[in-house]
């Protein structure tokens, strides 16, 4: 895919990119080694790079807890309306940055339900209610319940890590990660259906590296694009897309109308040239697919 060139001419010294397409995604599908289906109707339009590199995920991490807990939720050990965290806060707020809790203290600063807080934190406190309730640490839940089953094999959560920010693994980690965000089978449809809707409504706050925003849109665990300015996605993917992306460079958005995934991994942290070049490599992508929800479409 050659929107994926675009990864060539950022500052990194090492990064890896790769495109997923469902099954009512439209246009160019890749060919060769990565044109391959990777999960019933879900194929890799694309990819660039060393798709065996493992590099660190930092907040992307957050897409393996939170679906380890809707894992959880579906099994009966645990429930989102389960007290967690401040009190009044339940593992719902947690989820969706509406706790109250610090960004980095498990200490309240704002009722639950009143700010987006976006909070590693409150990961730590689900990592905990999640082992305690499990009977196993949290890096062994997440790896037995996300990791295994999606085959995810060179994807680790160390034990002690925070699941927060501390996965590490490959592109092909992430994109079984994105394969099964784009068509799920650890959980019902419906069920990520749901947490990637709106939690907790026309909630205010900031958007780390992006400044406030006005709503700061979250799902269960899920960022949700909507009509956020400026945002790390590009002005062609959908209100509807929602993913999150990490401060060593790292990103995963999924585009669900467009039925497009899009993650990347580098050596170098997020700063402004992160800021400046996802967006453009986004919206290559969903113009190349022939699949951008913001404008005009075309190469």
């Amino acid at each position: 895919m050659r929107a994926l060139d675009l990864v060539a001419d950022w500052p990194a010294r090492a990064a890896a990119a790769g495109v997923l397409v469902g099954e009512r995604g439209v246009g160019e599908r890749g060919a060769g080694h990565w044109g391959r289906e990777i999960r019933t109707r879900v194929l890799v339009a694309g990819a660039t790079g060393d798709a065996d590199r493992s590099f660190p995920w930092a907040s992307v991490t957050k897409l393996c807890t939170a679906l380890a807990v809707l894992v959880a939720v579906e099994e009966g050990t645990i429930a989102l309306s389960d007290p967690a965290g401040a009190p009044g806060a339940t593992v719902a707020h947690l989820l969706a940055h509406a706790s109250g809790l610090a960004p980095d203290r498990r200490e309240a600063i704002a009722p639950p339900a009143t700010r987006r807080i976006y909070s590693n934190a409150g990961y730590e406190v689900l990592g905990d209610l999640l082992a305690d309730r499990a009977g196993m640490p949290v890096w062994q839940y997440v790896t037995e319940a996300v990791f295994v089953p999606l085959g995810m094999a060179g994807a680790r959560l160390a034990p002690g890590a925070s699941p927060a920010h501390g996965v590490e693994g490959t592109l092909s980690d992430l994109l079984a990660l994105g394969a099964e965000l784009l068509s799920p089978t650890l959980v019902a449809p419906e069920t990520l259906v749901a947490a990637t809707r709106v939690a907790f409504p026309q909630l205010s706050g900031v958007l780390p590296g992006f400044g406030r925003q006005d709503p700061n849109d979250w799902g269960l665990g899920f960022e949700i694009r909507d009509r956020k300015h400026p945002h790390w996605t590009g002005s062609c993917n959908s209100p509807a897309t929602f993913g999150h992306f990490g401060r060593s460079g790292s990103f995963l958005w999924i585009d669900p109308d467009a039925q497009v995934a899009c993650g990347a991994l580098c050596g170098l942290d997020f700063g402004p040239w992160a800021a400046d070049a996802w967006p453009v490599l986004s919206d290559a992508v969903l113009r190349t697919l022939g699949a951008c929800a913001g404008g005009p479409q075309g190469g």
